[in-house]
């Protein structure tokens, strides 16, 4: 266990089809390429032996490490600090474009500030999730390792004439290669990784020449940030959710991944290990919300295409839409688990794919539409084809919205009548009458309002448990759920309704600790998997907004700066937090920064609205 460093203890970098985990030690530790949701290079999150990794640090010396982002940007500085003098380690990737690609670079420059400090570099790439025999070529300008199906080169920065950073190399036993390498003061040395082949071998890069990439790289991060219209007291945290987003999303089609890493376990030692590289209808639709909210018109807009499409697509298969699907739309995620890796920190078994893709959840119809009708508020209307497939999808609805499923939290057992799937349904029908009237707009309103009012009167008779006092988590059921402090803010209940007030006390009362939430009871209502729940850093965040739009402005602040000392140190959130307050699941979450963005700017507006 101490070879696998804690969740939190990492940066991420990407350049926007796929990305990387720097640990604060330097090690690259998960790197997929050409996409997000391509086999791993760099794998030893999930097995330290099997999966690969590119150590980068000091040697012969005791040092504290420290990470910090270039402001701004997601530009990764790791500095080293020792008695013999101060290192930075500067990791980024070059902006890869909207098109796709299989050429990636990732930039690792190693520099001395003060004194003396020896380095070592160590790359030991394990292709395919550590499946895939490799060849190793090396030359004066570098290494190339080689499989018959994908190639990674590595090339050095420095000057030809110059001796600084030059270093004697080490072939290794399994593959890889290693150096060690003394740096002065004002002495820089690296290397440029690059994925697919072009150039097929490598070239001296100059310090000048990396120097040019990064201030690039810079300056487009600069430039996209600079456009939030976000002025509110949570700006740092904000803006560094904004940039995470933005990392996790892939530009030739908008989709934004859940998150960048799989098999991450919800509990050290448990089987809750998925695989989250792919893009959820649930997660575009909050990513539409969030955007527009910080003024992010572009990404809003092409994400809201996405969505789109997806329905499209749906209704020319003639099956319902899925739940997430691949970045490039594709439908097929077929789980299979990796037997060979022993999991983080021995959390087995580790998947990839996702098993999930075929359950029916009720609720993604509301998101969907919530996003569509959001989007078209300000300004982002359907085309008529976009609509007549939004029409189709509405209608199919209305066939189907009554009847069991797995929903939101993806339960692996009985299929349930689960509350906030039909809530969510009662939005998609809101939302689609609303877009028909406001813009005119061609469909059978009024079958879809008294589907939508025959929702509302059945989560009103057999979702809302007398007992308990609170809407519950599905009709068999009198176990409360987190997903539901939504319901105020899709505009199901007024928050000072009094059948409101008293579900959020018992949400208080049973599944709040410290100001963290738990999604639900798993002891008392089975998901079909062993294991115990940590809290929900999603439902948090939700948890906050419902206070701040029930009134509680004071609760909610407080809730939300605790929060924040549950960040990682770069400001970075995993899916769950667990008692001793390490993250725990994969890494980073976008759920969870989304909903931060999303109880920041509600908060926001309800304490200038106080004032």
């Amino acid at each position: 266990m101490d070879l696998y460093p804690p969740v939190e203890t990492h940066g991420l970098i990407g350049d926007l089809q796929t990305a990387a985990l720097v640990a604060a030690d330097g090690t690259v530790n998960w790197f997929c390429a050409p996409r997000f949701d391509s086999p791993s290079l760099f794998g030893s999150l999930l097995d330290r032996h099997r999966g690969g990794y590119f150590q980068a640090s000091p040697v012969g010396v005791e040092y504290v490490s420290k990470q910090l982002y270039l402001p701004g940007t997601p530009i990764l500085i790791t500095r080293f600090v020792s008695p013999d003098g101060v290192g930075e380690l500067v990791d980024f990737m070059p902006v890869a474009g909207d098109r796709p690609t299989d050429r990636h670079r990732l930039v690792r420059m190693v520099r001395v500030v003060r004194g003396v400090m020896r380095f070592r570099f160590q790359v030991e790439p394990r292709f395919n999730y550590g499946r895939d025999p490799h060849e190793l070529d090396m030359c004066l300008e570098g290494e190339v390792f080689r499989t018959p199906a994908y190639s990674l080169m590595m090339s050095a920065i420095r000057y030809p004439e110059s001796r600084i950073g030059e270093r004697p190399r080490e072939r290794s036993e399994a593959g890889g290669v290693g150096a060690t390498f003394v740096l002065r003061e004002g002495e820089q040395s690296g290397v440029v990784l690059e994925t697919g082949g072009t150039p097929d071998r490598p070239r001296l890069y100059s310090p000048g020449e990396v120097s040019d990439m990064l201030l690039q790289t810079r300056d487009f991060w600069k430039r996209w940030i600079g456009r939030s219209r976000y002025t509110g007291r949570w700006r740092e945290m904000v803006e560094r959710s904004a940039m995470t987003l933005k990392l996790m999303t892939y530009a030739p089609t908008g989709a934004v991944i859940a998150a960048p890493t799989a098999g991450l376990p919800e509990q050290i030692g448990g089987s809750r290990n998925w695989d989250y590289r792919y893009t959820w209808i649930r997660d575009a639709s909050f990513s539409v919300y969030a955007l527009l909210s910080l003024g992010f018109t572009d990404e809003a807009w092409q994400y809201r295409r996405w969505v789109d499409d997806r329905i499209r697509d749906a209704e020319e298969s003639g099956v319902p839409l899925q739940i997430m699907y691949r970045v490039d739309g594709s439908p097929d995620l077929a789980e299979e688990v990796l037997d060979h890796l022993e999991g983080y920190r021995g959390s087995a078994p580790v998947r990839v794919g996702n098993g999930a893709v075929g359950q029916l959840q009720l609720d993604i119809y509301g998101e969907a539409l919530d996003a569509l009708h959001f989007a078209d508020s300000h300004g982002l209307m359907s085309s008529h084809q976009e609509w007549l497939s939004t029409v189709r999808m509405v209608d199919w609805l209305c066939e189907n919205w009554d009847q069991p499923e797995q929903g939101i939290w993806e339960a692996r057992g009985d299929r349930q009548d689960f509350t906030f799937g039909r809530l969510m349904s009662w939005v998609a029908l809101d939302r689609a009458v609303r877009l028909a009237h406001e813009r005119g707009r061609p469909g059978d309103t009024s079958r879809w309002t008294n589907t939508r009012n025959q929702i509302y009167e059945q989560i009103m008779d057999r979702g809302f448990h007398p007992g308990r006092r609170a809407f519950v988590q599905h009709y068999a059921s009198h176990v409360l759920d987190a997903a539901l402090l939504a319901m105020p803010a899709v505009g199901f209940v007024a928050p000072t309704d009094p059948i409101w007030q008293s579900t959020l006390a018992a949400i208080d009362a049973e599944l709040v600790s410290d100001s963290l939430v738990y999604r639900y009871d798993p002891a008392a209502s089975s998901d079909g998997l062993p294991g115990r729940e940590n809290t929900f850093t999603m439902c948090t965040f939700w948890y906050v907004r419902a206070l701040a739009q029930s009134g509680r402005l004071d609760d909610a602040t407080l809730v939300l700066e605790k929060m924040f000392t549950y960040s990682s140190p770069l400001g970075l959130y995993s899916e769950e937090i667990a008692p001793t307050g390490e993250q725990t699941g994969n890494f980073p979450q976008a759920f969870s920064h989304l909903s931060l963005i999303g109880a920041a700017v509600t908060l926001d507006q309800l304490l200038d609205a106080r004032r």
